[in-house]
């Protein structure tokens, strides 16, 4: 019989390398006093528990299952701590049987994981990785439903050819994944009005049209309130409005006064900061290179040269961003976050800060430098090529040195100039006129469908290999928790084996069982701020590009589509089951969300002022069957150019105040005031509160539900009140029947 086991700690005896003898045993003994202990606390702590061999040496499997009664403890627990948080939930007077109201799978693993790795200050056993007491504890997972993730990814081929429905992925893998799941869908949904808006003006409309632009910024503004609300609705449909304040500390949390951690952070800012100009100035640098010195070079090797700036953007810039990544985790945890939630969330403004000049910086610079002025900038590199003619010089001793087969015609030039085009008629004609719409092409399109590859395709390349390089053949079949009997071997049995033996059939179970489990525990741990940071860069996209092309809310709508099953398809096939939590809010994500509608306004008043066909402007062709033209006289300077363009940006994003403003008063009153869950949530501010009082025996004030009142008021005794002849008398009554008379 195969056991039940809600969590599986990783377990470290060794540090995985080579030790001498002296500190191998020094070693052992400390794994062993630390395995010993951990032991000890979880089976003290109402849990069951017990070792296995992990797949690689040195590592072992900590199963742990949690018996009924113990579940039913923490079950009631947190009825009573989120009743004194003010969670909406209820009576926690009344019994609680899990026989009749049984917990779902997210809510029973969520309760014990919060139980093992929570402090013991907040009711926990205190075994969380990380925490300087159990420092040889890699992390600690759940394993998934085979049966259910069988079923779910067969639903989206056959029967769910719509959205997804939320309500089952709650119950199996939290709040949390669900939360993502319909912020996914809501903007899918979304998205199906301004990509009919873009196709219309795309084939029928003007380029940077003005109209699609007011119409982009409008639906970028509606859809972030919408999902402001929606979030909300969610939170009280689901019971987890509020869930912040029953949060546990972390492990790692040490109590500091409140100003210390707020100096910390504003410390963390000029690291921020420094990373973020240098990432920027690497890039235009990279741009620059890219856009016009690989235009005008004609040396030995520029058929090559035009390669360099792609590989240069995938050496240096993930390698700046991997060790930018492992400073933001430092910084981070010097700021001594008291919860999660609020660690994640300061995490995730550092890393989505620096990924996003990565995603969009490229674009800016062709929009605001190379199209507008490109002319101008090739003309300086010219100059500035030219001035500098012992520099080409040594450029061309150096580039002699390259192999005869890379080195073109044009090598044979007697100077350094004769490497550079310096005619500035042809220099100019080699400018593309489809920069721009090819990089958002790239961006919407290109990436997307490499991304998806990464997501699904890649894994099974990675498995296949790290099968080879153990032996085990070419395995490309899923292996991971997804696939409902990966691994099963088939047993042969012969004619005189006898049938039906239990302890052999149970080893097998057992064998088996363990089998897949460590290779779920193989598997990476599932990243939800990758999932966010690609749809809200996706949005970027769409909101500050998407005048360029229009097409490009359609390209999103497509891979959307797609994405709700790949990441279904990721969740249980290529990564460990999410460990559930509550939540009611997307945190950081929706701030970046409105950030992005707000820089919006500025890019696309831009682009429409700079590009927007007009009979008086200068053309700019910036694409081979549209021309595009900038505003203002043809005789502007640059500067003056610039600076109306930033006077229009600054206007636009004043009128962007104004109508989010309109725009949320109206959406708070249509969706949110008087909806069922508005009126649930005004409820239950009150309802649990008044069933408890009555618990107590305790009267409510008015009771409008009681027995007719007698004319004597309650409470008041006339026999006892010495005032009793002042109360008694009443002159309103005769000063009115005087007042009648009169008339």
């Amino acid at each position: 019989m195969v056991p039940k086991v809600d969590l599986v700690l990783i377990f470290r005896s060794s540090p995985g390398k080579v030790l001498s003898k002296p500190q191998a045993r020094e070693n052992a003994r400390q794994a062993e006093r630390q395995y010993t202990r951990l032991l000890d606390v979880l089976k003290k702590g109402g849990l069951r528990a017990a070792g296995k061999c992990g797949e690689s040496g040195g590592q072992l499997l900590v199963l742990v299952a949690c018996p009924q009664n113990t579940l039913a403890r923490l079950a009631q627990r947190e009825r009573y701590s989120d009743f004194v948080s003010g969670l909406p939930m209820a009576d926690p007077t009344t019994p609680f049987d899990l026989d009749s109201t049984p917990l779902s799978p997210a809510d029973r693993l969520r309760l014990i994981h919060t139980y093992v790795t929570s402090t013991v200050s907040d009711g926990g056993l205190g075994v969380a990785p990380g925490s300087t007491d159990w420092d040889r504890i890699e992390s600690v997972m759940t394993l998934h439903d085979h049966a259910f993730n069988d079923a779910w990814i067969r639903s989206w081929t056959t029967r769910q050819l719509g959205f997804v429905q939320f309500e089952s992925i709650k119950d199996q893998f939290g709040e949390a994944i669900a939360l993502y799941f319909s912020f996914l869908s809501f903007y899918t949904k979304f998205l199906v009005f301004i990509s009919a808006a873009g196709v219309y003006f795309y084939f029928y409309g003007q380029p940077y049209s003005p109209v699609y632009s007011s119409i982009l910024l409008l639906w970028s503004i509606v859809f972030v309130e919408a999902w402001r609300i929606k979030q909300r609705v969610l939170a009280v449909r689901w019971g987890t409005r509020g869930s912040f304040r029953v949060e546990k500390r972390r492990a790692q949390y040490v109590p500091i006064p409140w100003w210390q951690r707020d100096l910390r952070m504003l410390a963390n800012m000029p690291v921020i900061m420094l990373f973020a100009a240098v990432l920027a100035a690497l890039l235009t640098g990279i741009f620059v290179f890219e856009a016009f010195v690989t235009h005008l070079y004609t040396g030995p090797g520029h058929r090559w040269i035009v390669y360099t700036p792609t590989i240069l953007i995938s050496l240096v810039v993930p390698r700046f961003l991997k060790i930018y990544h492992s400073y933001a985790v430092s910084i981070t945890n010097w700021e001594n976050h008291g919860h999660q939630s609020t660690h994640d969330a300061s995490l995730t403004i550092k890393t989505f800060t620096l990924s996003s000049i990565v995603d969009y910086l490229g674009l800016a610079l062709s929009a605001f430098v190379y199209v507008p002025f490109g002319e101008e900038v090739i003309t300086f590199v010219q100059h500035a090529l030219e001035r500098n003619t012992g520099a080409a010089a040594s450029a061309q001793t150096w580039l002699f040195s390259f192999p005869s087969s890379l080195m073109s015609p044009s090598a044979t030039r007697p100077s350094g100039r004769g490497f550079w085009e310096m005619d500035s008629t042809i220099a100019r004609n080699k400018l593309s006129p489809t920069r721009l719409q090819d990089q958002m092409f790239a961006s919407t399109v290109t990436n997307q469908a490499v991304n998806a590859f990464l997501e699904i395709g890649l894994p099974y390349v990675l498995r296949a290999v790290e099968s080879l390089q153990k032996g085990k053949g070419l395995a490309l079949a899923a292996n991971g928790a997804g696939a409902a009997g990966a691994g099963k071997k088939k047993h042969v049995m012969f004619e005189d084996q006898p049938e039906g033996n239990p302890a052999r059939d149970a080893h097998a179970q057992e064998r088996e069982f363990l089998e897949g489990v460590r290779r779920e525990v193989a598997l990476p741990e599932y990243e939800l701020f990758q999932d966010y940071r690609e749809m809200v860069t996706q949005f970027g996209f769409v909101a500050l590009w998407s005048t360029i092309w229009p097409l490009a809310p359609v390209m999103s709508l497509v891979n959307n589509w797609f994405e709700l099953r790949s990441d279904a398809f990721k969740i249980a096939v290529h990564a460990r089951r999410p460990v559930p939590s509550r939540t009611d809010t997307i945190g950081p994500w929706l701030d970046s969300l409105m950030f992005l509608s707000w820089l919006a306004t500025l890019t696309n008043s831009a682009l429409v002022y700079l590009f927007r066909p007009s009979d008086h402007c200068k053309p700019l062709r910036t694409t081979l069957d549209r021309a595009h033209h900038r505003m203002g006289p043809s005789d502007a300077s640059n500067r003056q150019l610039l600076l109306t363009a930033l006077l229009i940006a600054l206007a636009a994003s004043h009128g962007y105040i104004i109508v989010r403003v309109v725009v949320r008063h109206v959406l708070e009153r249509v969706l949110w005031r008087g909806s069922p869950e508005a009126q649930e949530a005004e409820r239950v501010e009150t309802v649990v509160k008044a069933q408890y009082l009555k618990s107590f025996g305790v009267a409510e004030v008015v009771d409008t539900d009681g027995p007719a009142q007698s004319d004597k008021p309650a409470g008041i005794d006339e026999d006892d009140d010495p005032e009793d002849g002042f109360w008694a008398y009443d002159e309103g009554l005769d000063e009115l029947s005087r007042g009648t008379k009169d008339s």
